[in-house]
Parts: C-alpha cells; sequence; structure tokens
C-alpha cells in the first residue's frame, strides 16, 4: 500500500504545484495560527466520507452491475452508445467525475471490443468523458470544486440546482446530439460470447451499509447532519467492516486541497496581491475561471479564485464550464486519456485531436450561453 501511496505521490504534478506554492508563500506569511484557519475541514471530511462510501460501492461492483443491467437494453449502436455516455453523465451527479469514468471507462471498452465496434472507439469515450464533467456539474457532490464552493458559500440546494441547471440542460441536448453523429450508429450490435461483462453484486449487506452511510453523507452535505459526525460515523462502520477501504480515498486529492488551502489564505493576506487579483477577477469571474482551468484545471483555479471574488455563482458556472477545453482543464479527462493509451498507444494523437475539438466545441457553446443567460 505505501508502495502505490508514493507512485500516486511521484505521478502527481498539481500537488506538487500546490505546496511548492504554499511553501513560497510561507516566505512572505510566517506561518501562525491563522494557517489552521485557511483549511476548509468541512469540505475535506466530507470529500473524504464520499470517497471512501463510494469506493465501498465501487469494490461490490454497484455501479458496473447497474451498467450491465442498461447495456443489455441495447441492441443498435446509438443506444450502445447512448447508454455509456448517459451511464457517465448521471452517474458523475452522485458519484464524482472521476469515479464514474475510472468505473464506465474501461467498461465501455470492453463492451466497445466485445461487440467489434473499435471504430467508435474514440468518439464514445470523449463524450463520455464530457458527459461526467459536466453531469458532474449538476450537483454539489458531483465533483470537488463544487463539493467546495456549496460549503462556503452557504448556497442553499434550490439555488445550487437551479444555477446550474440551464447549463445542464444544454449539456445534455448537446450529447444526444452528437450520439446521431457517430459512425455506423444505426447498426445492430452483438456482444462476443468471448467477452465476458457479466458481474454480481457483492456482499448486499455491505452494499446496503454503504448505501446508508451515502444518505448520511448527503444530509452532511445538505447540512442536516454536522460533517463531523458523519465523519466519525463512516471512519467507525467502514474500519469495522473492511478497513482497506479507508486506504483508497484520494488522499492526493486532500493534500492538494490543503496546500491550495495555505497558498490562497497567505494570498489574500497580502494587501497588494489582494488587491491585484481582486481586480483581475472582479467582473469577470466566468472568463477568469474558463481561462484559469485550461492551464491548472478547475480544482485548483476554483481554490485560487474563490478567495479574491464574492460572486460565487459565476464563479461556478465558470469552473464547471472550465472543466471544457484542454485536456488538463478537468483532471478527471486524464483518466479517460489513460485508460484508452493504455490499450491504443499508437492512437494517442487521433484522441488527442478529437478529445480537443469536441471540448472546445462545447465550450464555445457554454461561453455563449452563459452570455445570453
Amino acid at each position: 500500500m505505501s508502495t502505490d501511496f508514493f507512485k500516486k505521490l511521484k505521478s502527481d504534478p498539481v500537488l506538487y504545484i500546490a505546496w511548492i506554492l504554499a511553501f513560497i508563500s510561507a516566505f512572505f506569511v510566517k506561518p501562525d495560527s491563522d494557517y489552521l484557519g485557511y483549511i476548509d475541514f468541512r469540505s475535506l471530511g466530507i470529500l473524504w466520507g464520499l470517497m471512501v462510501i463510494i469506493q465501498g460501492l465501487k469494490e461490490n461492483s454497484v455501479f458496473e452491475k447497474i451498467g450491465q443491467l442498461l447495456m443489455g437494453k441495447a441492441s443498435k449502436a446509438w443506444q450502445l452508445a447512448a447508454a455509456l455516455i448517459f451511464m457517465c453523465f448521471f452517474g458523475s451527479m452522485l458519484i464524482t467525475n472521476d469515479v464514474a469514468l475510472i468505473t464506465f471507462v474501461p467498461f465501455g471498452m470492453l463492451v466497445l471490443k466485445g461487440c467489434k465496434r473499435e471504430d467508435m472507439m474514440i468518439p464514445v469515450i470523449v463524450f463520455q468523458t464530457i458527459a461526467a464533467n459536466l453531469g458532474s456539474m449538476a450537483t454539489p457532490v458531483g465533483n470537488p470544486q463544487n463539493l467546495y464552493l456549496y460549503g462556503i458559500t452557504q448556497m442553499s440546494i434550490e439555488d445550487f440546482v437551479l444555477c446550474m441547471l440551464p447549463f445542464t440542460a444544454a449539456a445534455a441536448v448537446m450529447l444526444v446530439l452528437c450520439i446521431f453523429l457517430l459512425p455506423g450508429k444505426g447498426a445492430d450490435v452483438v456482444m462476443d460470447s468471448e467477452y465476458n461483462i457479466v458481474k454480481s453484486f457483492g456482499s448486499m449487506r455491505q452494499i446496503v451499509i454503504y448505501a446508508v452511510l451515502f444518505v448520511i453523507a448527503i444530509l452532511s452535505v445538505l447540512r442536516v447532519i454536522p460533517w463531523y459526525v458523519m465523519a466519525i460515523i463512516v471512519l467507525v462502520i467502514v474500519a469495522g467492516m473492511d478497513f482497506k477501504i479507508l486506504l483508497r480515498a484520494d488522499y492526493m486529492l486532500l493534500l492538494t486541497f490543503i496546500g491550495f488551502f495555505i497558498f490562497t489564505g497567505n494570498m489574500a493576506r497580502i494587501d497588494s496581491v489582494k488587491e491585484f487579483l481582486g481586480s483581475v477577477t472582479s467582473g469577470r469571474e466566468f472568463m477568469v475561471a474558463v481561462i484559469a482551468s485550461q492551464f491548472i484545471s478547475n480544482v485548483p483555479a476554483t481554490l485560487m479564485l474563490s478567495g479574491f471574488t464574492a460572486n460565487y455563482k459565476e464563479l461556478l458556472v465558470g469552473v464547471n464550464a472550465g472543466g471544457l477545453g484542454t485536456l488538463i482543464a478537468s483532471m478527471a479527462s486524464l483518466i479517460s486519456f489513460k485508460f484508452f493509451s493504455a490499450t491504443y498507444k499508437e492512437r494517442q494523437t487521433a484522441y488527442i485531436v478529437y478529445f480537443t475539438v469536441a471540448n472546445l466545441a462545447f465550450l464555445a457553446v457554454f461561453i455563449m450561453l452563459h452570455f445570453i443567460i
């Protein structure tokens, strides 16, 4: 387990950047008791709890089984593609964009290969990725930046959903249109018996327990239950039931958050920097967030910009739209790319080109939609 931890540590440049910035900023603002106040423990605690719970459900093959049941309804290529893409779109709303892609991209690759429809591989995986990134924007638990902004703004769930609803609806319509542009969409699909994708549920007892824990986590997101109560319940129950699940949360992401919390907290205490960043961001939250996300990804962009604006709704829409564009605009997009390139290394360039064109097209529509709304 420790070997896996250090491998992840070495392969996470965003984590390095966060802590290098935190370290440099500490030369300008000496470490003191205020540092502890930088850290949003509520967001970190809820994020950790959700990671553990969703990992537990994943270990019991819950999401793969759901995917298998949905795939059983597909007889045409477009139906197959629609099922794979919208599993990511709707799944990401509850299990986060990262987990949706980790679960359904390898599943989709296996299905497409088994149906001998590898000609659809690049477009389907690209649209799965876009679907996960855009579906996740609909809920506070869909991605880390939403969870963080929902927490610090004290926004109501109604305000959050209504803020993102026009963009979520537009994303769904655009994905449907893209499905009908896929090659050979009307052809019949038949699964080769060589490819066995049958999955059975794991421990039903564990699934029920994790489902109850998920409800508790959602209640903590909605501020019905204190976050620390939820975290303690998850820790105690999961440690007693299956301790190894606790080790499989994405601690690199949590450490990245802490690094950026320290950096942005320090920057906000330097008057000249605060005034400059505030003047750059103020009134331009959406476009600044979109542009920043292209270079540092949307989660770090959220953490950096949130300290220099009070217009959180514009920032919320901007960082979610900003997940479109470059391959690193949303770090979740790298998950799909890694899965694809591991099997089709010779087609990496074709994937990147298709990915970039499709993402920029979606981003252009979102920018226009933002200025219309």
